[in-house]
């Protein structure tokens, strides 16, 4: 299996350093995220399927934002260490996955990063111990003004940093991209935010 090239310049939203993702709010079946670029335009949108056993999440763009680009599916069903594959809707090639580590993140979310072979490239893991902690300990009450703050290391070296914006009526998570297009993949970088911000709103409710 031949991982898929990227888009071509002209077209392709991958490009950007920076980021922004904001969830859509009223959605009453599954949820939707809007992905800005540096300049505030928006450049992409996802859409996480309702009522569907294993996790269905398509990220749009293209003219009118119409055009399916990259997928993310659930291997498993309800799985503590579940696996996602990240797919190029466009050549329907699969080029990376996401496995959460089970135990580990019950007290600090952790997930291993692998390429289009499954072999283990890296890891996302939440900032701290300490603050991950708390999060879970005061979930019920004020665990949402907490922020979280991922990293996604590669070979050791932190590629992305993921942030989340404090603001308790919204979901805003800020995505800094530290490593050209060439050394990491942006759409891999991009469903790594999205999976992040769909599972928070379900542990939020």
């Amino acid at each position: 299996m031949e991982t898929a090239p990227l888009y071509h310049p002209i077209s392709n939203p991958f490009t950007q350093d920076n980021y922004v993702l904001k969830r859509q709010l009223l959605k009453l079946v599954g949820a939707s995220f809007n992905i800005y670029g540096p300049d505030g335009t928006q450049v992409l949108q996802a859409n996480q399927k309702g009522f569907r056993l294993k996790e269905d999440i398509r990220l749009l763009g293209g003219p009118g934002l119409k055009q399916e680009l990259i997928g993310i599916f659930a291997r498993q069903v309800l799985d503590i260490s579940a696996a996602y594959d990240v797919v190029d809707l466009t050549s329907q090639t699969k080029i990376g996955a996401l496995r959460r580590k089970g135990l580990h993140s019950i007290a600090r979310d952790e997930w291993i990063v692998l390429d289009a072979y499954d072999r283990e490239v890296g890891t996302l893991i939440e900032d701290s111990l300490g603050m991950a902690l708390l999060r879970r300990l005061v979930a019920n009450f004020v665990g949402s003004l907490i922020p979280q703050n991922y990293d996604l290391n590669i070979g050791g070296q932190r590629v992305v940093d993921l942030k989340q914006n404090f603001n308790p009526f919204s979901y805003h998570l800020n995505i800094r991209f530290e490593t050209s297009p060439q050394q990491f993949d942006r759409r891999v970088g991009l469903a790594a935010a999205v999976l992040l911000a769909a599972i928070e709103g379900k542990q939020r409710g």
